[in-house]
């Protein structure tokens, strides 16, 4: 079949090589420019340089719909476009121009998790599992009938840089068989349940922003979730912004306060964490390092030497904690 690719970052550049090396041909290549955006410089793998290496022709937009992409659209004569990772919408007279539609290679087992980062959001909500979906791209979300989906598993300790890296290895083997199947006629597309569906937005700085009235189970997700190099997981202490860079669950339950720099426990420090941790009924946060915004990195035990003060959402001037006695 003769393909058309629409795609972006590390993604769009693994379903290239997926195509180059499928016997498929490739007639054009749309991408998008490279971005300043904080989580568009993650993962990064160029698209038009891989396009270039094999004498692909590449376009570069931003958005798509004008007449000049249009007309290359029409002369490329694609039978099928492939998209991943396409970062806006493509509208009708794109996605349903070839005979076979659109292919979308999307990063979560749809329903669940349509839309942007849903990596990162499903680790942060304790999903078990995470994987792969091709869909026929339609006029929703991610919404399109399902050809094929693949998953792994989410170990224990597991970061979003550990799924990523094992459900971007998906993307060559989904894409292969997609195209086998239906290039053979023997694809069998299966309407998503939209009962099931969730929809989830771009993530940005202000998402990795810690609040301390979650329970420290949903904090410890975040951490691993806003793993290196995804902007970590932070919060204010004295003023000075921190970022959290590993912690763990607490083994005994704390109450007070969330936020408050409580007790040293094994080899970090918990913060008192959860809506309701005035009960003390629920574990804290065991933070373990920290790394300041010059880029020094610090175990917690190091870093707070003295207990009391509380770490907030915003950068509040605090008085230096003091050890306090015991009542």
């Amino acid at each position: 079949m003769r393909v058309v690719m629409f795609g972006y970052q590390t993604w769009g550049h693994r379903t290239l090589q997926a195509l180059l090396d499928s016997g498929h041909e490739v007639a054009l290549v749309v991408t998008h420019p490279k971005s300043d955006h904080v989580y568009e410089r993650i993962w990064d793998d160029s698209v038009a340089e891989l396009a270039a290496k094999h004498d692909v022709p590449v376009l570069l937009r931003r958005r798509p719909g004008d007449a000049e992409l249009l007309q290359a659209l029409r002369d490329a004569a694609p039978d099928i476009i492939v998209a991943n990772n396409w970062r806006t919408w493509l509208p009708p007279d794109i996605f349903d121009l070839p005979p076979h539609g659109t292919l979308n290679i999307h990063d979560s087992l749809l329903p669940a998790y349509a839309g942007f980062s849903p990596i990162i959001w499903a680790l942060i909500n304790g999903e078990t599992e995470v994987g792969v979906t091709a869909h026929r791209m339609d006029a929703g979300l991610d919404a399109g009938d399902i050809v094929l989906q693949r998953a792994v598993p989410v170990r224990p300790g597991d970061t979003a840089t550990d799924l990523f890296h094992r459900t971007v290895d998906l993307i060559g083997p989904v894409v292969r068989e997609s195209l086998d199947l239906i290039a053979t006629g023997r694809a069998r597309w299966t309407p998503q349940d939209r009962d099931r569906a969730s929809f989830f937005h771009k993530r940005s700085i202000e998402d990795s922003r810690i609040d301390w009235t979650w329970p420290s189970e949903h904090l410890e997700r975040l951490v691993r979730a806003q793993s290196d190099p995804y902007p970590n997981a932070f919060t204010y202490y004295g003023g000075e912004r921190i970022r959290i860079v590993s912690a763990a669950v607490s083994r005994a339950r704390y109450g007070g306060t969330p936020g408050r720099v409580f007790i040293r426990e094994d080899d970090g420090v918990v913060i008192v964490a959860g809506a309701d941790a005035r009960t003390g009924r629920r574990p804290g946060l065991l933070v373990r390092r920290v790394r300041t915004d010059d880029g020094a990195e610090y175990p917690a035990l190091e870093y707070f030497r003295v207990m009391g003060g509380y770490l907030t959402a915003q950068p509040q001037a605090l008085a230096p904690a003091v050890s306090e006695p015991v009542s």
